[in-house]
């Protein structure tokens, strides 16, 4: 029978007290996530924390908080899951250690170039899922033990849920603002039919009281024949047009910049002709993003979709083809509308 150490122990309980602490959860989540990290490279006697997050869309991993290694968050390392270190970590969804840091272990030269010797990572999961990865790396040759990992997971557990909770509140913040944005754009709308006039309004006023927040438009103005449309983008995807008989395209529409980027930016207005039978097709970039993919791929993709039908049917086989029984990764609308050969059009979202 192997005696215990009681030093062992009760130094063990401490380490596992200064990472759980309940005084933590007083902190706002920036603040948290950043005092974790000292703590952890503390108790680990390491040299170097760093959080990378999982950017779902590109399938990249984001360096987003560092201690003693905050050149990464400053040069935006981004790795891709299933590649280097922190990426062998997200896509095998365990702890890695490492004895050895070079180029053939590691894709991040800051790494090496720092000095790092020895690393140990963990991923960081949230509702079953991976959504980060954290690291701490030392600038003397180690052996990370198996204690040494459990208490960096613990860390992580720790860390995705102050991870959360700031995507949680972050994404609260994002439906205010977009309620606010719709109810602004309804009353403009009513005061001019320009959508170039429309858009601009809105981005001033977006600037003025909302001057951190970003967001992308697509606002198009019908004329009373139905035969044509006037279209004014800011950062926002083009709409999908399908003529009876002919593939489905995205609509020849200038760009122009998105809300919040550019002050006093006049956004250029396209009329695109709709012939009777088209198919107009407007939709968010959740519908066409996915992890690890150009997002020209998923704009083909809807493009293979879309046909001349009618609305529901239209909604119907683009969701079961871009979306089908997968868990949708961000939020999406959908608007169809589609013009018969009279003047009647029907919609359908």
């Amino acid at each position: 029978m192997t005696a215990v150490d009681p030093v062992s122990v009760e130094a063990r309980l401490r380490d596992i007290q200064s990472i759980t602490d309940a005084a933590l959860s007083r902190l706002d989540d920036l603040d948290l996530l950043a005092e974790l990290l000292d703590r952890t490279r503390d108790v680990l006697q390491a040299d170097t924390a760093a959080v990378l997050l999982l950017d779902f869309s590109s399938g990249q991993l984001i360096a987003t908080a560092a201690a003693g290694l905050e050149e990464e968050v400053r040069q935006g390392v981004r790795i891709p899951v299933g590649h280097g270190f922190a990426g062998r970590i997200a896509a095998e969804h365990r702890p890695v250690v490492l004895d050895r840091v070079d180029h053939t272990t590691v894709m991040n030269p800051i790494l090496w170039s720092k000095g790092i010797r020895s690393m140990a990572g963990v991923p960081m999961v949230a509702s079953g899922r991976v959504i980060g990865v954290l690291h701490v790396g030392s600038l003397t040759p180690r052996r990370f033990t198996s204690g040494d990992v459990e208490l960096l997971q613990l860390a992580g557990d720790r860390a995705a849920a102050a991870v959360q909770s700031m995507t949680a509140a972050a994404d609260r913040a994002a439906a205010v603002i977009m309620g606010r944005m719709r109810s602004t754009l309804r009353a403009y709308a009513l005061e001019t039919t320009d959508p170039s006039e429309v858009v601009g309004r809105l981005d001033r006023k977006m600037q003025h009281f909302e001057p951190d927040a970003l967001a992308t438009v697509v606002y198009a103005v019908m004329e009373p024949g139905l035969h044509q449309m006037h279209v004014a983008l800011a950062g926002h995807f083009p709409p999908v047009i399908a003529r009876p008989g002919q593939p489905a395209e995205l609509a020849d529409i200038r760009p122009g910049a998105l809300i919040g980027a550019a002050p006093r930016t006049r956004r250029p207005v396209t009329t695109v002709a709709v012939p009777p039978g088209a198919l107009l097709c407007f939709y968010t970039d959740g519908l066409v993003e996915r992890p690890g993919e150009v997002i020209d791929e998923g704009l083909d993709r809807l493009c293979r979709a879309v046909t001349a039908q009618s609305p529901e049917a239209a909604c119907a086989t683009v969701m079961g083809a871009l979306v089908g029984s997968e868990p949708a990764r961000d939020d999406i609308a959908l608007l169809m509308i589609r013009r018969h050969a009279g003047r009647e059009t029907d919609t359908d979202a």
